[in-house]
């Protein structure tokens, strides 16, 4: 099983989140954007855009925060943090 949990910060503060699991036999990458789309729907936000150090940060420990210069739209929060809780090897 594959899961995420997505967490929307504000002041420090958890305020909201989700955990998001996919049981397919699909890639990793394929798994990593399938997840944050999902989160992004249950949250209704707009997708964020992956930055170098966003990229690099999750490499190295499957987790990353997207701040508001990822996203397009404005956000009312400070950050919505994203982690690969459980993959299957």
């Amino acid at each position: 099983m594959f899961r995420v949990w997505a967490k929307i910060w504000k002041e420090n503060k958890l305020v909201k989140d989700v955990v998001v699991e996919d049981g397919t036999d699909d890639t990793r990458t394929h798994k990593v954007f399938q997840a944050l789309e999902k989160v992004c729907y249950e949250f209704d936000l707009s997708v964020p855009i992956w930055l170098d150090h966003n990229v690099e940060e999750f490499k190295r420990v499957a987790k990353t925060r997207f701040h508001a210069d990822n996203f397009v739209d404005s956000i009312s929060f400070d950050a919505l943090e994203f982690q690969i809780i459980e993959e299957d090897m």
